[in-house]
């Protein structure tokens, strides 16, 4: 029989009754564990050092670091279901991997939902990986599973919560950060040049310092990644 998947949680709630009521809820779910409960973003940062949890429970108006100002702080932040008092807080998370907004005080009915949510993302990212050594991914777009050709992709452009996938063919748009995407592609044949930009090594026509060409348009080569020149290869 095949074994349950666990996913990992993290709650970073500094209002002690509202981390005890998300840690209950959880509770009442065979397929999630906590692996940690902290009140501030610096324990959290400590105990991310150490563990990736698969879901991140976080407070907006934490102690010291707010909520967003600490996912900044991450190279490869976790899912995230955000719980918050203040409704404002949803307008700034465009630039986040935010799974769900939870409004306190949060009804199970309504947790579940967010649960949920988490749920199908992380199963179709885990289908994304097992296909990272193959020669083709598939998006998942309005419900549809999208087979696409990796010879066939030149780039891959993002924008706020969603990326566009460039090929010969079409443009494929689909909601999914940036950085899942970069873990889903092999780094032999794509490259981060930016951001907002994924290459294909083998679509490169041509380069400078500051830029690279692929299909007659010109991308950005992004401040953090000049070094990226000395890695490409044509």
């Amino acid at each position: 029989m095949e074994l349950q998947k666990k996913y990992n949680c993290l709650i970073v709630e500094d209002e002690p009754i509202a981390a005890e009521i998300i840690e209950n809820y959880i509770l009442r779910n065979d397929d999630f564990r906590i692996i940690g409960k902290c009140s501030d973003a610096v324990h959290a940062a400590n105990l991310l050092s150490f563990n990736k949890p698969d879901l991140l429970f976080l407070d907006m108006n934490l102690p010291v670091i707010k909520g967003f100002d600490f996912l900044k702080k991450l190279n490869d932040p976790p899912f995230t279901i955000v719980t918050t008092a203040y409704q404002e807080y949803a307008l700034e998370g465009y630039d986040f991997d935010i799974v769900d907004y939870l409004m306190k005080p949060v009804s199970y009915e309504r947790f579940q939902t967010a649960l949920n949510k988490f749920r199908h993302l992380a199963k179709a990212e885990e289908a994304l990986l097992e296909a990272t050594h193959s020669d083709y991914i598939f998006l998942t777009i309005r419900k549809k599973q999208f087979k696409i050709y990796l010879e066939d992709i030149y780039y891959i452009e993002s924008f706020r919560e969603y990326i566009t996938v460039h090929t010969k063919k079409e443009s494929i748009t689909v909601k999914m950060p940036i950085s899942k995407m970069e873990n889903m592609l092999s780094p032999s044949g794509f490259i981060r040049i930016h951001k907002s930009y994924i290459v294909s090594l083998k679509k490169i026509e041509g380069f400078s310092a500051a830029e690279i060409i692929i299909n007659n348009k010109k991308l950005p080569i992004g401040r953090t990644y000049k070094n990226i020149i000395k890695e490409i290869k044509i």
